[in-house]
């Protein structure tokens, strides 16, 4: 089909053959590169799922003002008080786990900065029993971003 130079040859894998194959020349590399990318597209699926559900900020304003959401920052105190959603409840990232929150039937909406440690919060508040808890996606910064306000 192909002529005489082979094309129609069934072509044999072996585990061998693979080994092989990444040893020559700098195939390796290749190898490395596909790991590389694979890891980087699966990173934002395990960090998503580690925390539970995103809301933007206006999906927020709406929990707030249709279900009286209760909103928690999880930033210290000294960042708290630097400016904070109105209505927040300051309770840092340290005490989450001290169960100062008892609103379990209640949609809780957890953010801190960036969005880097609610998730870590929103995880802790799931195993202590609260049902509904969703993360501020990109934290205060995209609330600031949105034009939303905020009390200090």
């Amino acid at each position: 089909m192909f002529g005489s130079k082979g094309f129609n040859r069934p072509v044999e894998f072996s585990p061998a053959s693979l080994v092989q194959f990444f040893q020559k020349d700098h195939n390796f590399l290749l190898l490395a590169t596909a790991l590389a990318s694979g890891a980087m597209l699966l990173w934002p699926l395990v960090r998503r799922s580690s925390g539970g559900p995103r809301v933007s900020a206006t999906q927020a304003t709406q929990l707030i003002n249709r279900e009286d959401a209760l909103v928690v920052d999880v930033r210290d105190q000294g960042e708290y008080q630097a400016g904070h959603i109105l209505g927040a409840k300051n309770v840092p990232l340290a005490r989450v786990d001290a169960g100062e929150l008892k609103s379990k039937d209640k949609t809780v909406i957890v953010y801190c900065e960036t969005g880097e440690r609610a998730p870590k919060a929103a995880a802790s508040l799931k195993r202590q029993g609260f049902e509904k808890v969703v993360n501020l996606s990109g934290g205060l910064a995209a609330w600031k971003q949105a034009g939303l306000p905020l009390a200090k």
